[in-house]
């Protein structure tokens, strides 16, 4: 297991839409993922922010706390979300240093597959949620930018610089 290399904005691949996940092994790559998440330290992290325009991504929301959940989503699609919504800043492993306000459904269904190919359907709500929108934005190719107006963008980048 190893530490992959971050994607860093505004590199084109964190504006792609990813491929499907097929019948391919990747629990090597999901387990570099993780290695690379809690090494950055994050709580998510896709694909396209280590170069795999695939739709995975992996997310431990309580290992901060001392208690790890490691889950990866393969495939994942929300079926249902709340209508209750909250606007909270965002950080991004990707855009280091740069917290986004993003206003987010407060609860979601997803479907997904796991790593060991056990298909899934959960209520998640609270942070896990918002995570899970986060990371799920990055395979539709958007990053918390994209959540602002083209004048608070601007703003907020004045002075940014990628690492």
């Amino acid at each position: 297991m190893s530490v992959l290399p971050l994607v860093f904005y505004p590199d084109a691949r964190l504006s792609e839409v990813c491929a499907p996940v097929n019948d391919e092994d990747l629990r090597p790559l999901i387990a570099d993922m993780f290695d690379t998440m809690y090494a950055a330290p994050g709580l998510g992290l896709a694909g396209p922010q280590v170069g795999v325009m695939k739709r995975l991504f992996v997310m431990d929301c309580t290992w901060k706390e001392g208690t790890r959940t490691p889950m990866a989503f393969l495939n994942p699609e929300i079926i249902t979300q709340s209508e209750t919504v909250e606007s909270l800043e965002e950080g991004c492993l990707s855009i280091p240093n740069l917290m986004v306000p993003v206003i987010r459904p407060t609860g979601i269904t997803v479907r997904w597959t796991d790593e060991l190919g056990r298909a899934h359907e959960r209520d998640f709500d609270g942070f896990e949620a918002r995570c899970i929108q986060h990371e799920m934005d990055h395979l539709a190719g958007r990053v918390t930018l994209d959540h602002l107006s083209e004048t608070a963008r601007t703003e907020i980048l004045q002075g940014y610089t990628t690492p």
